[in-house]
């Protein structure tokens, strides 16, 4: 008799290996003799490892009739005859032992255990195989659209896989059946199920893309040195090739853009600025500004803040569309960088926004933050036409602003 005929539709399909089930069968049919017999130090489970069979023997010591002192260990030579007349005195006797003879409520029992065991080897291995692949890159179909987030079947293993919203690009939209790609970011335990997280706004994300589109840097040839981005708006990437042949840059961007124009798509146009790496500070932060062309540069390293120099036509290219040009450029060179017009002298008494909070309220002076304004006269160096045009503030507000800004001049 097949003993785990019924716990078949637990064993196919099941991505355990057999050694691990095999052990899972014998541990749950140990624990069911325990209970009827009380021990199981006279029992062999065999299970075949081909085909999942598994059959439980009862061994006993055969015993001269009338001298049976543990039950356990022996039996009688009159009862282990009337199951095989071969039988001698101090032979071992062997019984085999059917599901049914542990009784229905038994059986059950054993099925429940045996399901919940599974359950816990699938979670473990589910746990395991992402966490060992956090950071690799990840293609799945959508399987269906949340408030919150988007559940995604990984195309290879057909596992569940979770992106939250806060993970997807800006004017990223899926539709059930989508195909959506993401790298793991993260796998964690909630209520001990192991839940993985995709990402598309992480700068990984970026990497793995480039890695896929340019073969150089899969093969090495060329180094992703640091990748900053504001998912969906802009990124910067450096990168450097130890190979003196081959331009990092141009390797990177393709014949015509070919390469970098699918990486771009896929993150729904997100505007990609990619830079020779150098450990020339004053070099890096020139490339790390592009497209503004940089006059001059002073850097204070104790202070780690750089002062940069631009002819008045290119600071609000340094600054870029909300102030992410230089706030990218900031993180790509650990750098906090202030730009100033050429004719502008640092030297001339400033002063920061923050210190009119009792004038000016918090969001006025953080919009104007977000331009790379956080200084009076940096604020004050701009026309309010150009104030109107790069803020979301209200003319009204922004007169007002400057008004109490040129009045702290005026005191002097």
């Amino acid at each position: 008799m097949n003993l785990v005929e019924s716990f078949a539709e637990f064993k196919a399909g099941k991505n355990i290996d057999r050694p691990t089930m095999v052990r899972v069968l014998e541990d749950v049919f140990r624990t069911l003799i325990k209970k009827k017999y009380g021990s199981d130090d006279n029992f062999d489970i065999i299970v075949n490892t081909q085909n999942g069979d598994l059959e439980m023997w009862r061994v006993r010591e055969i015993v001269p009739d009338g001298e049976v002192t543990d039950e356990m260990s022996q039996i009688s030579y009159s009862e282990a005859i009337a199951t095989e007349e071969d039988y001698e005195i101090g032979e071992e006797c062997y019984e085999q032992l059917g599901l049914e003879d542990f009784g229905r409520r038994a059986i059950l029992a054993a099925r429940q255990t045996l399901i919940s065991r599974i359950m816990e080897l699938e979670k473990d291995e589910v746990f395991k195989r992402y966490s060992d692949r956090v950071g690799d890159l990840i293609a799945g179909e959508v399987a269906q659209v949340l408030k919150r987030e988007i559940l995604v079947l990984d195309d290879a293993t057909g596992s569940e896989l979770v992106m939250p919203r806060t993970e997807m690009i800006r004017g990223d939209f899926a539709r059930k059946g989508d195909m959506i790609k993401g790298i793991i970011k993260k796998v964690e335990m909630k209520n001990n199920n192991p839940v993985v997280i995709m990402s598309r706004t992480d700068s990984k994300f970026l990497e793995k893309l480039m890695e896929q589109e340019v073969p150089e840097i899969e093969d090495g040839l060329i180094v992703v040195k640091k990748i900053v981005r504001i998912p969906g708006e802009r990124a910067k990437v450096a990168v450097e090739s130890y190979d003196d042949r081959i331009d990092p840059v141009g390797a990177c961007v393709g014949m015509k853009g070919s390469r970098i124009h699918g990486i771009v798509r896929e993150l729904n146009n997100e505007n990609i600025d990619i830079v020779n790496y150098t450990t020339n500070m004053n070099l890096y932060i020139q490339r790390s500004l592009t497209p503004a062309k940089v006059s001059n540069i002073s850097i204070d390293n104790e202070k780690g803040t750089a002062s940069v120099f631009l002819k008045p036509d290119q600071v609000s290219l340094a600054i870029g569309k909300g102030g992410s040009n230089i706030k990218l450029a900031s993180k790509l060179t650990g750098l906090e960088i202030d730009v100033y017009r050429e004719d502008d002298d640092p030297s001339l008494e400033d002063v920061d926004l923050d210190e009119f909070a009792d004038e000016i309220e918090e969001w006025v002076i953080d919009s104007f933050k977000s331009i790379g304004c956080d200084t009076a006269r940096s604020v004050l160096d701009l026309s309010k036409d150009e104030l109107l045009r790069r803020t979301d503030l209200e003319e009204e507000t922004i007169t007002n602003v400057l008004k109490v800004l040129e009045s702290e001049f005026a005191k002097d």
